[in-house]
């Protein structure tokens, strides 16, 4: 990777992660303590653990729509401003209908589409799952480190004082925004000619990126109502306090992250991403059968754990990158906030189950999360592989019209895109070799005056 593609991972990378930390501390502590609140209820308890992600599914395609219209960074920052006016709401609640209308706010400020597709932009193809990969390490430590560290400051700070520490992850983030780069889009669609509804059904009648919408769906409906179980079988099982139970979810998930590599690597550079996302999702599967067959001894609950998070961190790494890959390159932003809507839809139902099956035998429990999850594997079996394009950086020749340029090297057949940065001096262009011939190869080098390999 270029320096330009690792200030950016750093930067949304950081914004990602303050905001699963201010989303994900309240889970360990709520899940014990949200009886302190009026009106609580096992399933409110829930319904608020999870009722985020309902915002979130409700606001980020919108959002996603305006992504692929406007410049993303604005957008970006208002999701965030939203994000901590939830926050507010929640520090300031003492009702636990107060604290599930703050959680729904606070899930309104749906920008992680956005933030994905930003990321698309400015790392080339070749680097793409590299980038998600560690998106995906630092949403998955993020929620770990939400774990350890909510039950901390939630002592120190009192439950108010952790939301309005979620109030400052989101002023945090606005500022990390500043030290990504700003790329200039410039596409073969001209996208104000495209309405919503056709932007929306554009995305929608590709069925494989339907399935990754399922695949996700099912992860984080599963990921939720888990972490609204695991605090209770933890005590149950392993007598651990809330405090204490960060301490096994860190290494656990480290483990899993450590294993998923090598998958992850395999999926990109042997260009075996469907066989690598199967057995993936048949992982996760694995490890809630296990869980619903011996999560009430020691043993049985920590392997079931760790098969579970190698399934899971492998397919959070996987499922972004096959979106940008397969999604049409004027609806990336779009594609990517239906995924992230039912990512979040997933965690909301997820959640609300969650809080339901608190109250019934935990192997039932084990078992209900594990036939979903088989369900969704059922109808994702006939996926395709995704396509796969070459990226490649070049140094934007000097005294250009760099507007009559891009529209000259978007006219080559071959050439899917091209991203230009021009504080940074350089552009980045996806190709499809396949279509490139020797002629259409000497007249691209020509044009960016380079010899390019390819």
């Amino acid at each position: 990777m270029n320096a330009s593609e690792k200030k950016a991972i750093a930067g949304l990378g950081g914004i990602f992660a303050l905001r699963m930390l201010g989303l994900f501390m309240i889970v360990p502590v709520f899940a014990v303590y949200g009886t302190q609140y009026a009106h609580a209820t096992p399933f409110l308890i829930g319904l608020a653990i999870g009722i985020y992600g309902l915002g979130q599914a409700i606001f980020q395609i919108p959002m996603s729509f305006l992504a692929d219209k406007y410049p993303r960074k604005p957008i970006i920052i208002a999701g965030l401003l939203v994000f901590a006016l939830g926050g507010a709401i929640c520090a300031l609640s003492t009702d636990i209908y107060m604290v599930i209308l703050g959680r729904l706010i606070a899930g309104s400020g749906a920008v992680s589409a956005v933030v994905m597709a930003l990321l698309a932009d400015v790392t080339r193809e070749e680097h793409r799952t590299k980038a998600m990969a560690t998106m995906g390490l630092t949403i998955a430590m993020s929620v770990m480190v939400a774990f350890g560290l909510g039950p901390i400051l939630t002592h120190v700070l009192d439950i108010s004082g952790l939301f309005w520490v979620t109030v400052a992850s989101a002023i945090f983030a606005i500022g990390l925004l500043w030290i990504v780069p700003t790329p200039n889009r410039v596409l073969k669609h001209n996208l104000n000619n495209h309405s919503v509804k056709a932007q929306f059904a554009e995305v929608l009648k590709i069925v494989d990126i339907n399935r990754l919408h399922l695949a996700i769906f099912a992860l984080h409906l599963s990921m939720t109502a888990m972490f609204t179980l695991l605090p209770h079988q933890f005590h149950d099982v392993l007598g651990l306090t809330v405090a204490q139970q960060g301490f096994v979810y860190l290494p656990l998930l480290l483990l899993g992250f450590i294993i998923a590599v090598p998958l992850i690597i395999i999926a990109e550079k042997k260009r075996q991403m469907r066989a690598v996302f199967l057995a993936s999702l048949a992982t996760l599967v694995a490890g809630l059968v296990v869980l619903a067959v011996a999560s009430q001894t020691i043993v049985g609950l920590i392997i079931g754990l760790a098969v579970y998070y190698i399934g899971f961190n492998s397919l959070e790494a996987t499922i972004p990158s096959w979106i940008s890959k397969r999604a049409p390159v004027a609806n990336k932003a779009t594609a990517m906030g239906i995924n992230s809507s039912a990512q979040f839809l997933g965690a909301f139902v997820g959640g609300a189950m969650g809080g339901i099956l608190l109250t019934k035998p935990m192997w039932l429990s084990w078992t209900v999360l594990a036939i979903v999850t088989v369900i969704a594997l059922l109808f994702i079996l006939p996926i395709a592989s995704p396509p796969y394009l070459t990226s490649l950086t070049i140094t934007l020749p000097t005294g250009i019209d760099t507007t009559a340029w891009s529209q000259q090297i978007l006219a080559i057949d071959g050439v899917d895109e091209i991203v230009m940065m021009p504080k940074e001096n350089i552009a980045y262009l996806k190709l499809d070799k396949e279509k490139l011939t020797d002629d259409t190869r000497q007249h691209l080098s020509h044009l960016t005056g380079q010899t390019l390999a390819i």
